[in-house]
């Protein structure tokens, strides 16, 4: 995971899609039993904004950005289903989301602007990382130990997440989707 350098007092902060229980414990569970180091520090989610630097004096306006974008996206439905990987670009193994795509995309392109606006280093693809930088026979282990795996949930909020000293993500603020639902299945209105 690459993370900004801090300047100052700044601290880091990133912005997801929590995994809701009891889904969030079963891939947690299988992320340790993989033997991932990160899988005690990194909650499951699906990233909306990944490790960025804010300042003190930037959160009031972080803060409001991001109540703002969740009073405009209204709750939809994520599937994830199977596994991929990154690899050979990055030694990542995941679970996908298999459907609420579009949802996930037009909850991150709202998060990734104004006061957040960045530019991506890929190409955003809505995923639940399951194993990251560990040996190829690992991440092959995870890919095939939870290849069938299938959960689906309403994502009704995100959090953002402030990175602590001691490297575990944690949440900083809730934000609950309350916009009205289109017909095109982003979750923005029309």
């Amino acid at each position: 995971m690459k993370l900004p350098d801090l300047v100052g007092d700044q601290v880091i902060v990133g912005v997801a899609i929590t995994v809701p229980e009891p889904f969030g414990s079963q891939l947690q569970d299988a992320r340790a039993r993989l033997g991932d180091p990160w899988a005690a520090y990194i909650p499951p989610h699906i990233t909306l904004l990944g490790p960025t630097a804010v300042s003190p004096d930037e959160t009031a306006g972080v803060e409001e950005h991001l109540a703002r974008v969740a009073s405009e996206h209204a709750p939809f439905v994520v599937r994830l289903r199977g596994t991929a990987t990154f690899r050979p670009v990055s030694p990542v193994a995941f679970v996908q989301v298999a459907d609420g795509i579009a949802g996930c995309e037009a909850l991150e392109s709202a998060v990734r602007s104004g006061p957040l606006a960045q530019d991506l280093r890929f190409h955003y693809h809505p995923h639940v990382t399951v194993a990251h930088e560990l040996s190829d026979e690992q991440l092959d282990d995870a890919m095939d130990e939870l290849a069938d795996y299938d959960a689906t949930f309403v994502v009704t909020r995100f959090h953002c997440y402030l990175r602590g000293d001691d490297e575990v993500w944690r949440p900083r603020s809730e934000f609950r989707l309350t916009g009205r639902a289109t017909t095109r299945g982003t979750g923005a209105p029309a």
